[in-house]
């Protein structure tokens, strides 16, 4: 049975909840309520969303679950910063499991997943060098992966691209879940990594930040 009292106590600091299109993973172009945890241990050289790392306001679960369900989507994803760097981003998820929405969570890598709800599809990244952060990738999450969940990588260059290929294929990543790689905007040009994945024959998805492409930086959106 889950806590009540612990979920109704719950609360988290958040940067902003908007209602957008997917713009990453195999989710990508549907209708999805954002909700951006605030603070994150990582500062990876291309980070796009450095406003999360500090600020933000203290909202009580309950608030942010009446504020979601305003948005009439069933569709939610749980983002950052690091949403895990907060200890009540696991009830949150759960909350909204049990509320039946559709929920994804956008994470680092860097922290362990194992209290993350089982219903949430966990898109995870990991870190190359070009990132500088590499170290910090926690190799043992890749056994709580399943099939729903999915892993990323952001890559500045033929170096990044060479060490996930390697990655790839070493851990045998495609037989855990779909794995995708996509480049940093304005570091790799896009043409450049989809020639190199066909050429190598990788078993991957490409992608390219859709929410980007309409709206640019544009927060909230």
């Amino acid at each position: 049975m889950p806590d009540t009292t612990a979920t109704q106590q719950a609360s988290l600091r958040i940067t902003e909840i908007f209602h957008s299109l997917q713009g990453e993973s195999t989710r990508v172009g549907l209708p999805t309520v954002f909700i951006r945890l605030t603070g994150c241990p990582l500062r990876c050289i291309w980070c796009d969303t450095e406003y999360a790392f500090s600020g933000g306001k203290s909202w009580p679960l309950q608030d942010v679950l009446a504020t979601v369900a305003s948005f009439e989507c069933p569709v939610v994803c749980v983002t950052g910063g690091e949403p895990l760097a907060q200890k009540d981003c696991t009830a949150l998820m759960t909350a909204l499991c049990d509320a039946s929405y559709d929920v994804s969570l956008e994470t680092s890598g860097a922290l362990d997943l194992a209290g993350v709800d089982r219903r949430v599809a966990k898109i995870m990244d990991i870190k190359p060098p070009g990132s500088g952060e590499a170290e910090k990738n926690l190799w043992s999450n890749l056994a709580l992966l399943t099939p729903h969940d999915e892993i990323k990588f952001v890559l500045a260059g033929e170096s990044d691209y060479a060490w996930a290929k390697q990655v790839l294929q070493q851990r045998k990543l495609s037989n855990l879940c779909p794995v995708l790689f996509s480049p940093v905007s304005d570091r790799l040009e896009p043409a450049l990594l989809a020639d190199w994945i066909l050429r190598d024959r990788l078993p991957v998805r490409y992608q390219l930040q859709l929410h980007k492409l309409l709206w640019g930086t544009e927060r909230g959106r």
